[in-house]
């Protein structure tokens, strides 16, 4: 899911693939920061590709987030 992530943001931002996946890793990081552990876990296991309960809560919210 990252790497959709980071290739979405190259492509919207016209930035490089480099470019954008520090863009995506530094707003990752952020978010993970800022939210509950468990969250932070879910977000982790989303973004590896691991399904969780909480990942998959997780994924339709951000989704709608983002307009998805």
């Amino acid at each position: 899911m990252k790497d959709e992530l980071v290739r979405q943001v190259a492509e919207k931002t016209g930035l490089s693939e480099d470019l954008a996946r520090t863009a995506v890793e530094t707003v990752l990081d952020a978010l993970k920061d800022r939210l509950p552990d468990p969250l932070a876990q879910s977000l982790d296991a989303l973004l590896s590709g691991e399904s969780t309960d909480m990942g998959d809560m997780l994924q339709k919210g951000l989704s709608n987030f983002f307009g998805g």
